[in-house]
């Protein structure tokens, strides 16, 4: 007991918390701010305020159903990355828009297949984009 107390005391005095006069001191923070995330470049596509955004969609009751029929079949398809099923769904008017990175092409024709099987042919605008694996 007493070999197991002394290796504890050693441990403590090396990382700093036990002080010489056997006070314990508390671990702290840095000092520096940590720098906020720079998502500028990831963002550039939804800078264009022509291009429809997902708080750009308006409160239609139509527009919200295509919108979550999509989503829920890209969620239902497990064979689908997590960037696929974090995709943006943008539906106005009737016409869906598709953004973000997906894994492969096959997603990507996954993704577009299941959003024309909901809203129906020409009514889909794909902006996907393959990210590559690293």
């Amino acid at each position: 007991m007493k070999a197991l107390y002394r290796t504890a005391v050693r441990n403590l005095l090396c990382t700093g918390l036990l002080l010489g006069s056997g006070a314990f001191a508390l671990a702290q923070e840095p000092t520096t701010q940590p720098t906020a995330p720079d998502n500028t470049k990831v963002n550039e596509r939804d800078r264009n305020q022509s291009e429809p955004a997902a708080d750009q969609q308006k409160d239609d009751r139509s527009d919200r159903d295509i919108t979550q029929q999509i989503r829920q079949s890209i969620m239902k398809d497990k064979s689908l990355s997590t960037y696929a099923h974090n995709i943006k769904i943008v539906t106005q008017g009737g016409q869906v828009t598709l953004k973000g990175p997906v894994r492969s092409e096959d997603e990507k024709r996954a993704i577009e297949a299941k959003a024309t099987e909901v809203a129906g042919e020409h009514k889909v605008t794909s902006e996907l984009n393959i990210k590559s694996q690293q």
